[in-house]
């Protein structure tokens, strides 16, 4: 593949099968999302992939940085612009993306989650809200996050490849996906142009 370029530098990501090798023993939840996580729920590699996101929950944030010791960890904060993301450093609320690199280019971006107790949160809307068991998948040797909640992040300003995954998606829902992405649009936008395909 080749080096995707960005104003903080080069971009070579690694495969899904490389960052469940660096996530082995992380003693926390963390699971597989973006493009790669629609691919995986629909058994079909469609797409090139600029990127590739890992999430954890925040409260977890300080033991999954203390696992990517010897990792290059830059925090968008503010987003748009990046800063290292020191060891000992708790993120606060708002910073929630941070790309991750080997002393080359960018490897994986690193996701921090909101949650409540046993609730996963959407960080845009905390009135969408769901138990975190149901929002994982189990794959093999680690989890992805469910494609109607992927669905729904996508959802907010999509590009092209957002509309190419939830195309793409769309006819592997369940009818319980569906409805769960219809109401949560709903509550998030009132309107949007997914809601006649669903």
């Amino acid at each position: 593949m080749s080096l995707i370029e960005t104003p903080w530098g080069p971009w070579e990501p690694l495969s899904p099968a490389e960052v469940v090798d660096v996530f082995e023993g992380l003693p926390v939840p963390w699971w597989l999302a973006g493009g790669y996580a629609i691919e995986l729920a629909i058994g079909d590699a469609y797409r090139r992939h600029d990127d590739i996101d890992i999430a954890v929950l925040r409260r977890d944030q300080a033991t999954a940085r203390r696992h990517l010791t010897g990792w290059d960890c830059w925090a968008a904060d503010p987003p748009g612009t990046l800063r290292p993301w020191p060891a000992d450093e708790l993120l606060p609320p708002g910073v929630h993306d941070i790309w991750v690199r080997d002393g080359g280019p960018w490897r994986f971006q690193l996701m921090l989650e909101e949650s409540d107790g046993d609730d996963w949160l959407y960080r845009r809307n905390p009135r969408i809200r769901r138990p975190l068991t149901s929002t994982l998948i189990p794959d093999d040797g680690f989890s992805r996050l469910t494609p109607e909640i992927q669905l729904l992040y996508k959802s907010k300003s999509p590009r092209p490849k957002d509309h190419t995954d939830f195309t793409k998606a769309l006819p592997h829902l369940t009818e319980t996906q569906r409805t769960w992405l219809n109401e949560a649009l709903t509550t998030e936008y009132g309107e949007h142009p997914w809601l006649n395909a669903l």
